[in-house]
């Protein structure tokens, strides 16, 4: 089984020859050998070149250290990383004589001082170089600075629901229930029991993810990250902010945690991948608003994991995935608030905020979108579109609900269509 991971395999094609780093980064388990080792790699030998001038290396690999004469034993007792000595004398060996010579480079950061090695490779214009890292010590924040400004980064995702229902064996809607529930790791696809499926969540997030962030950043294991993560988890897609969260340790789990101690745990999340820190935008006034602002999980499954799938919200996981598929795309995504006046119940005016869950951004390109799950009647309808009817603009505006529908517009040019035609439409906005 097969799945196909064009959009990203296309990114790396089109980055071909730039004179830049290819770095794959992406939450750990997402798929990042995979699309440089065997779809990447297959794409080379079936349209680009013959094997010799390939080079596929992995710094985890027992078999391909011993290649350059090093012991993944020797390595872990000794406390010590890969010889940049012996990677490079091996490299040497393996230029071809004329042409591209490409470099695929797994967990590079296992390699002693990669960051001078790489850089120095870039002065060589016959080689082309691509490289994935571990979550621990390569995040996305490092790219910028490790290659000098000369790393182009390719940030990939868990799987679409296009991509995970595309080898799912079952109905779309038992598809679209799974996918809620468990998310999108690759590895989920392969699994039949829900048994095994919630096995495989709670160990990556308790033995990869959150161990991953706690080497990374030197702290103790007897930290409240986990505590944190659990309140994040419970609050996906409304608004906190460290000042709320701090209250809620004192109140709730009786436990002194300092706001600004949460703000820098927050972002140690955001870094690897588990979290995105939203932050809401004006949409009158044209500016940002730093506080509160929405979580949401990189990955639903591992969110519903943390809190032991005890509280499925359908419709802030809705919420959730909305928000992945419009960064996949591309998109910058903001919260969007609208600040209107109107009287209340004594005739006085006053100021209201309304939200539009996303404000889309590309280029010239805007999207306002409303995640609604369902609308029952009118009266729902205009609660969601009010804050449409208050943007002063012409972009597009757009309601999404859980049952299939396809995208039918109404008589104020506003559209809705169901989830999974969003979902399973590449240019589905467009509609």
């Amino acid at each position: 089984m097969e799945i196909r991971r064009d959009v990203y395999l296309n990114e790396l094609i089109i980055r071909m020859h730039n004179g830049m780093i290819k770095v794959i980064t992406g939450i750990r388990r997402c798929g990042k050998s995979y699309l440089m080792n065997s779809l990447f790699y297959r794409y080379l030998t079936e349209s680009v070149t013959d094997d010799s001038h390939i080079l596929r290396f992995a710094f985890d690999s027992a078999e391909d250290l011993a290649r350059i004469g090093e012991d993944p034993i020797e390595l872990a007792r000794e406390k010590r990383k890969v010889s940049p000595a012996k990677f490079m004398r091996f490299i040497s060996e393996q230029f071809p004589k004329e042409g591209t010579f490409y470099l695929l480079l797994d967990e590079i950061q296992e390699l002693d001082c990669f960051e001078a090695v790489l850089n120095g490779y870039l002065r060589n214009p016959q080689l082309e170089i691509y490289v994935t890292g571990s979550n621990s010590r390569f995040l996305s924040t490092d790219v910028l600075t490790e290659f000098e400004g000369r790393g182009d980064e390719i940030r990939i995702y868990p799987l679409s629901f296009a991509e995970f229902s595309s080898v799912y064996e079952g109905t779309l809607d038992e598809a679209w229930d799974d996918y809620m529930t468990y998310g999108g790791l690759p590895a989920l696809t392969a699994m039949r029991t829900e048994r095994q499926k919630i096995r495989y969540l709670e160990s990556q997030l308790n033995n990869v993810y959150l161990k991953d962030i706690i080497i990374r950043n030197n702290l103790k294991h007897d930290t409240n990250l986990p505590e944190l993560l659990d309140v994040l988890a419970s609050g996906v897609a409304t608004l906190v902010n460290p000042n709320i969260l701090e209250n809620t340790f004192r109140s709730e789990k009786k436990v002194k945690i300092s706001a600004p101690t949460i703000s820098q745990y927050m972002t140690f999340l955001q870094e690897a991948f588990l979290i995105n820190i939203v932050k809401r935008y004006d949409v009158k006034g044209k500016k940002y608003i730093n506080t509160p602002y929405k979580i949401y999980f990189e990955d639903t499954g591992l969110r519903n994991a943390r809190l032991s799938f005890r509280q499925n919200e359908p419709s802030h996981l809705m919420e959730n995935i909305v928000y992945t598929e419009l960064r996949r795309r591309g998109y910058l995504v903001d919260v969007g608030v609208v600040e209107i006046r109107e009287k209340n119940a004594e005739g006085q005016l006053q100021r209201k905020q309304l939200e539009i869950d996303f404000v889309a951004n590309l280029g010239s390109k805007r999207y306002y979108i409303q995640s609604a799950y369902e609308i029952q009647d009118e009266r729902k309808k205009a609660q969601e579109i009010k804050s449409f009817n208050h943007t002063g603009d012409s972009f597009k505006k757009i309601i999404l609900v859980e049952k299939s529908l396809k995208p039918k517009r109404d008589e104020h040019g506003y559209v809705t269509m169901g989830i999974r035609e969003f979902l399973l439409d590449p240019n589905s906005l467009e509609m």
